[in-house]
């Protein structure tokens, strides 16, 4: 019995600690994020070393914008296509939702962490998705940092 309130309490006090996302946290949104991680529902994860694309966000004042694949140059720029994605971002039952919808397809994912250098969407599958801020690349071997 002693377990199971103990159990109980530390779930209570896990979940009331869960970070909420708030209108004002979607600005951190904006700008060029690189997968981490894939959490699967079954608690197997997927890291990601080097990514090929960033993701790159734009949400205006009106939570309207978009998404789109990006690829880093060696020079800094980024290779860009036509292709993207609409964004709406949607608040239900203190959650935070990203609505995409492309001429082929309507999908949302939930928007469950962000910060100024991390971000987590979860999917209809419970999929979640790990996201940190994209870096420039750094190929000097003297280890300085890169503007």
């Amino acid at each position: 019995m002693k377990n199971t309130l103990a159990i109980l309490f530390v779930s209570f006090l896990f979940i009331s600690c869960q970070q909420k996302v708030k209108p004002e946290d979607i600005s951190k949104i904006n700008g060029y994020w690189e997968i981490e991680k894939v959490v699967f529902d079954e608690g197997k994860d997927k890291n990601y070393t080097i990514n090929e694309s960033y993701d790159y966000f734009q949400i205006g004042k009106n939570n309207i914008g978009f998404r789109k694949k990006v690829m880093p140059q060696l020079d800094g720029t980024f290779l860009v296509n036509d292709t993207q994605e609409n964004v709406k971002v949607r608040f239900e039952n203190d959650k935070a939702f990203l609505d995409y919808t492309t001429p082929y397809a309507k999908w949302s994912e939930e928007l469950t962490e962000i910060s100024n250098d991390k971000l987590v969407f979860k999917n209809a599958e419970n999929k979640e998705y790990h996201y940190k801020k994209a870096a420039p690349i750094n190929l000097e071997s003297d280890g300085k940092k890169t503007k």
